[in-house]
């Protein structure tokens, strides 16, 4: 296994001192966002401690890290006033190579955020190191507290590659709870390591609503941190906003992101429960019943508030991918935007009521897999294929009961022959949304569609939300449940508390080219390993 452990951000806080001699610009890309004011003095801001100063920038949120390659990263960051990122970027913790990026200025129309694309230069070491802080426009002597971290160098080829992956953060009532210890599985996934973390969805609870405590089954109380934003339906930008700033509240998920870059996709509550685009609310609890509106202000939020490239912004699109060397590549996928509306999902011929990729994005996953080089493709998607997921008496997930291809799955069925007839080699599924872990073997020999090649799709999450499950298998496609990360019985909505909170860790290994997948719970334990062999 190579080193990959990271140096601490109190051994860069030894080195804070030494500045940078050399001065760049490297391409940047930015916007604003408003901030509340963030409550309880566990959730004070990292850093070095700064004098108090009435024209010193603040840095409430940390740093968010995302959309990760061998050439580039993108940095999210926050100041609370006027000012300018100041950016050093070293290959030595001791910072004596670093570069300083002075970023663009953070302005009142802006809402004081930014996002920036950073080109990484060529380096052999095993991580980069960045200080980041802001400089006041009003008083260009004050600065804010330093924000400390590193992150790993995916520049070399003779190095195992290893990430994590879940989903499901703040969902059913389950928020920050400092008693707790906060959303501490952050913490344990922050320890193993990861090069970066793939988010499969359900990044924030938008129709989630936090009250302030929850009685538990023995009787004790779990409490919440609590917000305006967080205390009913996303409705308005800065309510889907106030959302991801809930999460940024939490000290544990602000140390992940500082040091762990993120590849982000949405699923249905970054909006709502069971969401399609052409949907028409029933619910009193929204003043805004246009779901196409109230989307459309939680793509925006989505797209300012994560990690990911600002090109994404610019695009509108959520899907894409990343190539990470010979031995991996992941193509996220978005199965929320494009999709029909929820229905008893049992066409029988491909239409615009089947959608579910969207022919656009289907073509592009095929050519997109079709062309890649690398030994292994992962297929990280927000929502498993084999599981079934009601909406009512409709179908939220391609997943319609046991038979034939029909419905969404059609573009399913499509992708997966596709992926047989050009004898595209060690594709693998990754995912989330269903609450709990499993593995699944999508075996065509027992399979009522059949033409396809037999692969593993791997389930993991809740990483802080709501434990449910198991849910019923459709036998379409094959699956065989190999492992699951839940007794049968469980009673629904288990707290973070009970342990049934759940992430995936990957590591390929840089010679034997073996992916071996483990499946870990909150505390820390590995519950399940597997290796998979390279065809």
């Amino acid at each position: 296994m190579p080193n990959h452990m990271s140096t601490s951000r109190r051994e860069l806080l030894k080195h804070s001192l030494v500045l940078g001699s050399g001065m760049v610009t490297a391409p940047m890309t930015f916007w604003g966002q408003k901030l509340y004011a963030q409550s309880g003095g566990m959730f004070a801001a990292k850093g070095p401690a700064v004098s108090v100063s009435p024209d010193r920038p603040r840095v409430p949120f940390g740093v968010q890290l995302g959309d990760i390659s061998a050439t580039q990263v993108t940095f999210w960051s926050k100041a609370d006033r006027p000012s300018q990122l100041m950016l050093e970027l070293a290959t030595r913790p001791d910072f004596r190579d670093a570069r300083l990026i002075e970023g663009p200025s953070t302005l009142e129309g802006q809402d004081y955020a930014i996002k920036a694309n950073v080109r990484l230069p060529p380096s052999q070491e095993n991580r980069f190191y960045y200080r980041l802080s802001f400089r006041s426009l009003t008083n260009l002597k004050a600065s804010s507290n330093i924000e400390l971290g590193s992150f790993a160098n995916l520049q070399r080829l003779d190095r195992d590659v290893s990430f994590t992956w879940s989903g499901d953060t703040a969902g059913q009532g389950w928020g920050i709870n400092s008693d707790f210890g906060g959303m501490k599985i952050y913490q344990v996934m922050r320890q193993t390591r990861p090069d970066f973390f793939i988010h499969c969805g359900d990044y924030i609870y938008a129709d989630g609503p936090i009250q302030p405590s929850v009685t538990l089954d023995d009787g004790s109380v779990w409490r919440n941190i609590v917000t305006d934003e967080k205390a009913k339906v996303a409705e308005t930008l800065a309510e889907f906003r106030g959302n991801y700033y809930y999460n940024l509240l939490d000290p544990n998920v602000r140390d992940f992101n500082a040091e762990v870059p993120q590849l982000v996709q949405w699923d249905d509550h970054e909006t709502l429960n069971n969401w399609y685009p052409t949907e028409i609310l029933d619910d009193e609890r929204y003043q805004v019943k246009s779901v196409a509106l109230l989307a459309a202000r939680a793509k925006q939020a989505f797209l300012e508030m994560t990690p990911i490239s600002p090109l994404a912004l610019a695009e509108q699109k959520i899907y894409r991918a990343f190539s990470y060397g010979p031995l991996l590549e992941v193509f996220m996928i978005d199965l929320r935007s494009y999709r029909g509306a929820n229905s008893n999902n049992d066409q029988q011929a491909l239409s615009g009521a089947t959608n579910f990729f969207g022919s656009e994005q289907l073509h592009w996953l095929k050519q997109s897999l079709l062309h890649s080089s690398a030994t292994w493709k992962v297929i990280a998607s927000d929502m498993p294929i084999g599981l079934i997921v009601r909406d009512g008496e409709a179908f939220e997930n391609a997943a319609n009961g046991d038979g034939p291809a029909r419905g969404r799955e059609l573009e399913i069925a499509d992708l997966l022959s596709f992926i047989k007839k050009h004898d595209i080699q060690n594709v693998v599924w990754l995912t989330a949304d269903v609450h709990y872990a499993a593995t699944h073997y999508y075996d065509p020999s027992k399979a009522v569609f059949q033409d396809f090649k037999p692969f593993y799709e791997f389930v993991s999450g809740p990483l802080h939300a709501g434990t449910f499950g198991p849910n019923e298998l459709d036998n379409t496609f094959g699956p065989q449940v190999e492992w699951t990360g839940i007794p049968k019985d469980l009673k629904p909505n288990r707290p973070p508390s009970d342990g049934y909170q759940f992430f995936g860790h990957i590591q390929i290994d840089a010679v034997s080219k073996v992916m071996t997948v483990r499946q870990i719970n909150i505390w820390g334990e590995e519950l399940y390993r597997t290796e998979l062999l390279p065809e």
